[in-house]
């Protein structure tokens, strides 16, 4: 080899070991890495006219902080190091973190959900879908101002429900209504008008508790009034109630057991019974219906029947108490229907303020009781009779349909999702016919390689969310609680829950 010839690599060992790691600066340090930390003010200083327009300066602040704060506990805890570090602390990052943090904030709480849970009642969920009727109402009605409390030809003050009034006058033949926020508090305040301080006689088996820890005898001890018990739990006769009338008596009170049904060796006394007894010896009756019903639900197909708040009327209840939002199918509301001297008690009590409806419901359920009126229609017009009254046959027409719509989603047609047409069992809901049991129809989804649970809650996570049933490991899809244009909603929902690629 001459003396100029560049001499040959000398090849690695293959047999050494590979070299230590060269730690990048600030690893092992977290101190040197929170030095690195951007400074708010400069963050603050980067944001655009979007981002104000977005929110307020002082808003930005303070979620700007709390990344910064997120970002320093990952360092400490050494969860993180200086490379991820490196792109998780530029301030484009930080402020990302920020806007998502103030539009969760912004997003609207209470939102419309697509119901396929097959309960058409479906209390945590609104209970009833409120008619288009009472929709076109409110967008007609509720901007500007409202004949409230005024009376148009006279220019005074008039009580703020008297077109319900009216309405309830005409559909349940009552003398006398007035409407409060919920039945919960018609219960209340129908109490206390009438009877507090005094007793009220109470069948034992009729001592309901409902959702939410709503209990008859708490409500009793509230109103001032004092319970009480006759009869055993399963059986009443109409001398237990006249055997427990005193000059104390106030009341006697029905309350309809709505969310459950005593079967077998059971005996009750009937509302016409109670207010013959009532009028025998001045005391009065109240009766709590909780359903509401101004229709037969038998005549209208039912397999079922709930108590009308006619025929109370018609047996001479002093006042009779029932929800707005269950069988009536419009807005949260309790109803008071009876004698024009309960009802002026009830109106003249120091609660009735507290607990009265506001205008938008006003609107919503003149407009829906106004559908009453023509009760041969309401499978058309009012979605809670059409959902009601709807047959397996057209519920699993329904279901086809729906499951034809999803076969073109990416999930089911890549093989991540399996479905089905099956019979399923519906339900009323809100306490209303609560042995019956509505043969309905379902699409069943299972995923390949997602638990049912996951699934449905993958649906909840959608915009709208999507609310199902899942049970023998599949989620139920009810299509008989399925609005109008709902089918895309549940495919939209589907695509998102598993993101397929093309």
């Amino acid at each position: 080899m001459s003396a100029d010839a560049t001499p040959e690599p000398t090849a690695p060992d293959p047999r050494a070991p590979l070299p230590a790691p060269t730690p990048p600066e600030g690893a092992g340090d977290p101190q040197a890495l929170l030095r690195a930390l951007p400074p708010v003010n400069g963050i603050l200083d980067g944001l655009g006219s979007a981002e104000l327009e977005m929110a307020p300066r002082e808003e930005w602040l303070t979620e700007i902080r709390q990344s910064l704060s997120d970002l320093r506990a990952k360092v400490l805890s050494r969860s993180i190091g200086p490379v991820v570090f490196a792109t998780s602390s530029t301030p484009e990052v930080i402020t990302a973190a920020a806007r998502r943090r103030i539009e969760r904030r912004r997003d609207p709480g209470c939102v419309r959900v697509v119901n396929a849970t097959g309960v058409v009642l479906h209390t945590n969920l609104g209970r009833a879908a409120m008619p288009p009727a009472a929709h076109e109402a409110l967008a007609a009605e509720a901007h500007g101002y409202q004949l409230l409390a005024a009376d148009a030809a006279l220019g005074e003050r008039s009580p703020r429900e008297r077109h319900l009034e009216a309405l309830f006058q005409q559909l349940t033949g009552c003398e006398a209504a007035t409407v409060v926020n919920n039945n919960a508090a018609a219960t209340m305040i129908a109490l206390a008008a009438l009877a507090e301080g005094r007793e009220v006689i109470v069948a034992r088996g009729q001592l309901v508790e409902i959702g939410g820890a709503y209990r008859i005898p708490d409500v009793m001890r509230q109103s001032g009034a004092t319970l009480v018990e006759v009869g055993t739990t399963n059986r009443v006769h109409l001398r237990d109630y006249e055997n427990a009338i005193t000059e104390k008596t106030a009341l006697i009170m029905r309350v309809h057991t709505s969310n459950y049904r005593v079967e077998g060796f059971h005996s009750e006394v009937s509302i016409e019974e109670l207010t013959a007894l009532g009028a025998s010896y001045g005391v009065k009756v109240v009766d709590d219906l909780g359903s509401g019903a101004l229709v037969s639900l038998d005549q209208q197909g039912l397999p079922g029947e709930e108590p009308l708040i006619s025929k109370s009327v018609d047996a001479g209840v002093d006042l009779i108490t029932a929800s707005g939002d269950k069988l009536i199918g419009g807005p949260q509301m309790g109803i008071l229907v009876g004698s024009r001297e309960c009802v002026a008690r009830v109106r003249a009590h120091p609660l009735f303020r507290a607990v009265r409806c506001g205008k938008l419901t006003l609107i919503a359920m003149e407009a829906t009781l106004r559908l009453f009126l023509h009760a041969d229609r309401l499978g058309e017009t009012h979605p809670t009779y059409r959902m009601l009254t709807a047959e397996q046959d057209g519920l699993l027409q329904g279901a086809e349909a729906l499951a034809e719509r999803l076969r073109s989603t990416k999930p089911v047609q890549s093989g991540a999702v399996t479905l089905a047409v099956e019979k399923a069992g519906d339900a009323v809901g809100a306490g209303s016919l609560p042995t019956v049991e509505l043969p309905g129809a379902a699409v069943t989804l299972a995923a390949k390689d997602i638990e049912a649970g996951e699934l449905a809650t993958r649906l909840r996570a959608h915009r709208p969310p999507v609310f199902t049933t899942v049970h023998d490991h599949l989620v139920h899809v009810h299509v008989r609680t399925l609005q109008p244009g709902d089918d895309e909603v549940v495919a939209s929902a589907l695509e998102s829950a598993l993101e397929v690629p093309a």
